[in-house]
């Protein structure tokens, strides 16, 4: 069907999310689900691999009630270096099977329909929104959710200056000898004793490893988040550094993975008549760069509202779009998201040792708090709670940067309380 310009017009749609990467995805399945009519458009077609690889504490899986099948590889070994003796997490961590994940939301997503090629602008009326694409095509929809990533296809969000990215550069390959034990991962190694006194005072970055069996280990350096973000070249060398002083050699390079994504942008404006999803609705967890489990967690909160509009046969796009903000951005979420960006502001200014005094105050405290903080499950009370509880636990240097930081940064406080 076309219209009298001549451009392809496609039926009304429920719903039509724009990307396929696991935002795009998990939205998605989250409104096939509900029975309800869902296209997706995206440049990439379905099945493309998806690029990056994806970890979960196994907790946060199963209490999500998904199969551990999912995974690829499962640690019950997890160690942290925040000084000479490891850390251990007591905790089960894992790492996505992509493939596996990929096809587990697309079988899902069935009776969707699917569009390949780049949003390029969209209009909205009284009773439904219009994507209009690269390709001529118009896609009409009762509502648009933009699910295309960090910096999205169709959703505004006010301009941030200062940007922090977390950037990471690794490697998947054989090494001369295996840089962690056999079955063992580590989450984050902030060891410096190879590095120079020079090196040392610019901002710390930590290995991230993994024994992926069979003779095959993943080593990656990364940076917690720092504007401008750390150079990949930079993070490159220190990781070949740190191998070295181990009397490490890489000698296969199966796969090279850079990763840079933004950690603090703003909120997206949730006063348009479109939602955003996943990282276009600025979801990564401002203080420890988690994204995939809050999506999986609040993707059916978000389904589930956008479902009960479209019930509403007269809702108008703002009116259905309305709902959905409030599904995915309520209070009690505001409150932590500006708490959780006073946190890695605080950590932004913290040179090695105090920001390993952090870390290993922070891991001390009870697992129910560190990793509630880190997966978002707090309630704000509770949240409130940890991080007073991790005050009165640090030693002074960490007290000190703390209230520093209020200094600084005390506004996302105040924004904590009147959101």
């Amino acid at each position: 069907m076309a219209n009298e310009m001549g451009l392809k017009v496609q039926p009304t749609l429920d719903a039509l999310v724009i990307g396929v990467g696991p935002a795009g995805l998990i939205i998605a399945a989250e409104l096939c689900d509900r029975g309800l009519n869902v296209a997706n458009l995206a440049p990439t077609k379905t099945t493309a691999p998806w690029p990056n690889t994806y970890g979960i504490w196994v907790d946060e899986l199963e209490s999500l009630n998904l199969p551990t099948e999912l995974l690829e590889h499962h640690w019950r070994n997890c160690i942290s270096y925040f000084g000479p003796s490891a850390t251990q997490h007591q905790r089960d961590y894992g790492l996505f099977d992509k493939a596996k994940f990929q096809n587990y939301l697309l079988q899902r997503c069935a009776t969707a329909t699917w569009h390949q090629g780049k949003a390029q602008s969209i209009e909205h009326s009284d009773n439904h929104s219009v994507v209009k694409t690269d390709g001529g095509t118009e896609l009409t929809a009762r509502i648009v959710i933009d699910a295309s990533g960090h910096f999205p296809a169709l959703s505004q969000r006010p301009k941030k200056s200062n940007v922090a990215y977390q950037a990471a550069y690794g490697v998947v390959g054989k090494f001369s000898k295996p840089p962690v034990e056999s079955g063992q991962f580590v989450l984050m190694d902030f060891r410096a004793e190879h590095l120079t006194d020079a090196e040392r005072k610019q901002p710390p970055t930590f290995s991230y490893e993994m024994d992926l069996g069979n003779g095959i280990h993943f080593v990656e350096e990364t940076s917690l988040a720092y504007a401008p973000a750390i150079e990949f070249d930079v993070l490159k060398r220190r990781m070949e550094k740190r191998l070295a002083a181990r009397g490490i050699e890489i000698l296969e390079e199966q796969h090279i993975e850079h990763c840079l994504f933004p950690m603090n942008l703003a909120l997206p404006d949730r006063s348009q008549s479109l939602v955003a999803f996943g990282g276009a609705s600025s979801m990564v967890h401002p203080a420890s760069g988690y994204m995939v489990g809050a999506m999986l967690r609040r993707g059916p909160e978000l389904g589930a509202a956008i479902a009960k509009a479209l019930q509403n046969s007269e809702a108008s796009p703002q009116a259905i779009a309305r709902q959905g903000w409030d599904a995915l951005w309520n209070r009690d979420r505001l409150r932590k998201h500006y708490l959780y960006l006073f946190g890695l502001n605080a950590l932004m200014g913290f040179e090695e040792e105090r920001l390993n005094n952090h870390f290993s105050t922070f891991f001390s405290l009870p697992k129910s708090d560190w990793s509630g903080f880190l997966a978002d499950t707090l309630t704000t009370q509770e949240l409130v709670g940890a991080m007073v509880g991790m005050f009165g636990k640090a030693p002074n240097d960490v007290r000190w940067g703390l209230m520093r930081s209020v200094g600084g940064h005390g506004d996302l406080l105040w924004q904590a309380v009147a959101a």
